[in-house]
């Protein structure tokens, strides 16, 4: 018969293929086991645990991996953060910019506010909006550079 190694589409018989897979993987020494594994004998089958007359066997319950819990640390439970540091106060070009922004919206929006015509009032509204914007990321602040420091800025 035709083997792995020959065929393309695989295995004729799959069982015995996994078969040969894990017994290549339980004959290497440096294949990970668990720590409380035993190394197992060919041949021998686990003994299960004696069951006393009219009662069913139940499977022990071994931990795993999934039921480790971390410890409890007391300093952990009762952290309360620090109190945020307050706003800062913005300045009178950032008020400009914003109140720029808002008689924009105002002017797209409700048209008559101004006593002007709509197809004035939407054009100067969006104009406005746009360099409104545009005057507060021109007066973003920008951090000053160290020019020593050449790492990494948080």
């Amino acid at each position: 018969m035709s083997t792995r190694r020959d065929n393309a589409d695989g295995p004729e018989d799959i069982d015995a293929a996994f078969a040969e897979i894990v017994a290549d993987l339980e004959r290497d020494e440096n294949f990970a086991r668990w720590p409380d594994d035993e190394p197992a004998v060919e041949g021998e089958k686990p003994e299960a645990p004696p069951v006393a007359a009219g009662t069913t066997a139940v499977a022990p319950v071994e931990s795993g991996p999934r039921d480790w819990a971390a410890p409890v640390n007391e300093e952990d439970e009762h952290y309360v953060p620090p109190e945020p540091p307050p706003l800062p106060t913005p300045r009178p070009t950032t008020m400009a910019g914003i109140v720029v922004v808002v008689i924009g919206v105002l002017f797209a929006l409700v048209p008559g506010l101004a006593g002007l015509s709509s197809t004035i009032t939407l054009p100067l509204g969006l104009v406005l909006i746009s360099g409104g914007i545009g005057w507060l990321l021109l007066r973003l602040r920008q951090p000053p550079r160290n020019s020593d420091d050449d790492g990494a800025q948080v």
